[in-house]
């Protein structure tokens, strides 16, 4: 029993909107930061932005190498899934805490400042939802 196909074209136009708006709302928003509160700041806040637009891309892949192996083996009694699959998928977060460390020990960059960078993930996935419930109702 074979599913019929589904145009994912929509969701993936989705998936990459927010994956744009993520670096953009984040360089917006760290000039502002930066020029009242300083250069350290809007750094971490653009880096933390930075960060959300990786997870976010590591994120769709795991999820899509998951489809894959699910619907290429469909039929099979045990599905397998690649190991990078999942070395992505667990240590993604491991290595954007590490690399807030260095940034955080070797440039001085405020924690706080990247913490709240990575809310950019958040805000961008807000407004284009927004948008589309706006755009649906036309």
């Amino acid at each position: 029993m074979s599913s019929p196909a589904i145009d994912d074209s929509t969701y993936r136009r989705t998936e990459s909107h927010i994956s744009l708006l993520t670096l953009v709302l984040g360089a917006i928003a760290a000039i502002p930061v930066a020029y009242f509160y300083g250069w350290r700041w809007g750094v971490g806040l653009f880096i933390g932005a930075a960060l959300a637009w990786l997870n976010f891309r590591w994120l769709k892949q795991g999820v899509d190498a998951l489809a894959d192996a699910s619907t290429a083996q469909a039929d099979a009694k045990k599905a397998s899934v690649p190991v990078a699959t999942y070395f992505k998928a667990l240590f993604r977060y491991g290595l954007i805490g590490l690399v807030v460390y260095v940034i955080f020990k070797y440039l001085n960059v405020p924690v706080l400042s990247m913490v709240l960078g990575l809310c950019a993930l958040g805000a961008a996935t807000l407004v284009v939802s927004v948008h589309s419930i706006f755009r649906s109702a036309e």
